[in-house]
């Protein structure tokens, strides 16, 4: 075993802590400052395909659980803020001396993708799981996993500025998927990053369950390696330099605001 690859077999093995603590800390960052006078405040998009990192974007396929169906006003380019691809390329790279890659969900996303799946598709799966839910405790549960629209360039949804970005890693040989123990926009606990750290250690001796707890670990280290920010309820998603992560991290402003028609 080369020592390349070790570094990264010990990353599977390090544990994610207990993220409780950063779910109630992640409650109302959106009202976290804004630092518009932050030289990444007006930074560029770029396309991250152009930076070698591998995607497509979820929401203009069909072939798509859960959703089976392209979501209006969803765009098949990629664009993340340029510092932000550059922290990518370097998980990227660090993977591919061993096989593997990144590969991409999504990352800048149109104000129209936002809005249907907060106001549309994602109320109408919470009302056929829990009916009985006040209308408060419904947008409660959406909102664990769909930011509201942006509306003001003082509270924009993390994937409208260009710091957020869903993802996870394949294999550059035939691009399968290391498993993860969901599907990605999985919207339950079986989703949160530290979902397989909490499971029983008996039932740990499922192979399943372990090669996902390990896999995850290796996606989580990697990107907090960069200084990236990882939402606790969704072990795909990371960000930086947006609300959430200043937030999360103890940053004393966020410095992207909204940028495209998001």
């Amino acid at each position: 075993m080369n020592a390349f690859f070790q570094a990264l077999e010990n990353l599977r093995q390090k544990p994610i802590p207990d993220l409780t603590p950063l779910q109630e800390r992640k409650r109302n960052y959106r009202t976290h400052p804004i630092d518009r006078a932050s030289g990444h405040y007006g930074e560029k998009l770029v396309e991250i395909r152009d930076f070698g990192i591998e995607g497509e974007n979820y929401y203009c396929r069909t072939d798509n659980p859960p959703y089976y169906e392209a979501a209006p006003g969803a765009i098949d380019r990629l664009f993340l803020r340029e510092s932000v691809a550059i922290r990518l390329r370097k998980v990227d790279r660090r993977l591919r001396e061993i096989g593997l890659r990144l590969h991409v969900y999504d990352a800048i996303r149109p104000r129209a993708v936002q809005t249907y799946f907060h106001d549309v598709w994602m109320p109408r799966r919470v009302r056929e799981w829990q009916p009985n839910l006040s209308d408060q405790e419904m947008l409660a549960e959406v909102e664990k996993y769909w930011a509201a629209p942006t509306t003001s360039e003082e509270s924009p949804a993390p994937h409208s500025t260009g710091g957020a970005v869903d993802l996870t890693i394949c294999k550059i040989r035939n691009a399968e998927p290391l498993y993860m123990g969901s599907i990605f926009d999985d919207a339950t606990e079986l989703a949160h990053t530290d979902h397989f750290e909490r499971v029983a250690q008996g039932a740990l001796g499922r192979i399943s369950d372990a090669e996902a707890r390990q896999n995850r670990r290796l996606l989580y280290w990697l990107m907090i390696g960069e200084d990236f920010a990882n939402n606790p309820h969704e072990w795909w998603h990371f960000s930086w330099g947006d609300q959430m992560w200043a937030k999360l991290t103890g940053a004393k402003t966020a410095v992207f605001g909204p940028t495209m028609d998001a």
